[in-house]
């Protein structure tokens, strides 16, 4: 089992053991495919959310699309 960290997500603390962006994402009840990702300040490229380890102290903000009409 891994070690939970401790994120600041949307400017909240969060603590998790997801090891990647797209694992955190999935916990949250999202699809990573209709996120937008900034992480530690840079957009994280949706094409890299499966390979983007997430470390203690990361900060994410994240960004659901909502589609209607």
């Amino acid at each position: 089992m891994t070690t939970p960290i401790s994120l600041t997500v949307n400017g909240e603390p969060r603590r998790t053991s997801a090891a990647t962006i797209a694992d955190f994402v999935r916990e949250l009840g999202l699809k990573p495919e209709k996120v937008a990702v900034e992480h530690n300040g840079e957009i994280a490229p949706r094409s890299t959310l499966e390979q983007v380890a997430l470390c203690d102290g990361d900060q994410l903000e994240i960004v659901h699309f909502v589609g209607g009409g």
